[in-house]
């Protein structure tokens, strides 16, 4: 179904998943009272604000470029993306304030089977969403649906840990494992926040295309650029979902500009054909400016 779904489409379903998973916990902490499942109806909370924003962070990047922003605007999501992480981090450390106060006031766990029911069928919608935006993050080059994905994911384990420490508790009535999971779910949701801001501010530092990308892109010049000398000075970029590229050619000094644009716009062709999203940049070269390595043509 997600292969059909725009990525504003997906965004609008990560609201709507995010409030039905949040009352159904909220239901559930309501229905036995475990500062556990509270600290997950925390995280839920926090998965609604950054749905929010990836909703309005997606429909500003499909912007189209302007005077003001002539490569476009994906970028903006990597700013939906830091501003989530942030949110997860407040959102562990309001968890851990309030496990680390339950410890002092723990008493005989009396928790009853429906709660935990609850809690366990809003952690498997979350795992079904979370699946979703994982696999449609990867296909639409989006960071704020595959950052949606990764905290989804994130708490569906967390979800998992606590339901089987709550029934652990019941059986042995070690009520001090409530908070003590709940300190756990802290620590997890701590980390999954900063991993989250990590790869987000890495997107915004113009991070280099991944290895398996640029290994397509060599090869489709190396088949296309046949005329050509050389070609060197290869760079790449991701910004969201569009992928720039840029690189020299060197070409015969006889060769016309004719003859040699006509090069570039078929290792152009070739290239968007092998990766929808790139913008290519060709800087055509005489042949004095060849250098010691670079991309020889076949």
């Amino acid at each position: 179904m997600h292969q059909r779904l725009s990525a504003e489409q997906l965004a609008t379903g990560s609201i709507l998943v995010a409030l039905a998973v949040m009352t159904l916990k909220v239901a559930a902490w309501m229905m036995t009272g475990s500062v556990a499942l509270l600290s997950d109806a925390l995280e839920s909370l926090v998965n609604i604000g950054g749905a929010v924003m990836a909703w309005f962070a997606v429909r500003y990047a499909q912007r189209p470029p302007d005077a003001g922003h002539p490569y476009g605007h994906h970028k903006a999501e990597y700013f939906s993306a830091v501003i989530e992480g942030i949110l997860i981090v407040i959102a562990a450390l309001v968890i851990l304030h309030e496990a680390i106060s339950a410890l002092t006031r723990a008493g005989d766990p009396a928790w009853g089977a429906a709660g935990m029911l609850v809690n366990a069928l809003a952690m498997l919608v979350n795992l079904a969403w979370a699946r979703v935006l994982l696999r449609a993050g990867t296909r639409l080059k989006s960071p704020a649906l595959s950052a949606g994905g990764r905290h989804l994911m994130s708490d569906v384990w967390t979800s998992a840990g606590v339901l089987a420490g709550l029934v652990l508790a019941l059986v042995t009535g070690w009520a001090v494992l409530d908070p003590l999971l709940a300190l756990l779910v802290g620590v997890n949701i701590l980390r999954e926040g900063w991993l989250v801001i990590a790869a987000s501010v890495n997107g915004l530092m113009d991070t280099a295309a991944p290895a398996e990308e640029r290994q397509k892109i060599e090869e489709v010049i190396q088949r296309m650029a046949a005329g050509a000398l050389q070609v060197h000075g290869l760079k790449t970029r991701r910004a969201g979902r569009a992928l720039f590229i840029e690189f020299h050619m060197v070409v015969d000094g006889a060769m016309t500009v004719r003859a040699s644009h006509g090069i570039c716009d078929m290792i152009e062709i070739a290239l968007k054909d092998a990766l929808p999203e790139a913008q290519v940049v060709i800087h055509v070269e005489p042949e004095h400016k060849l250098e010691p390595a670079g991309i020889e043509p076949r």
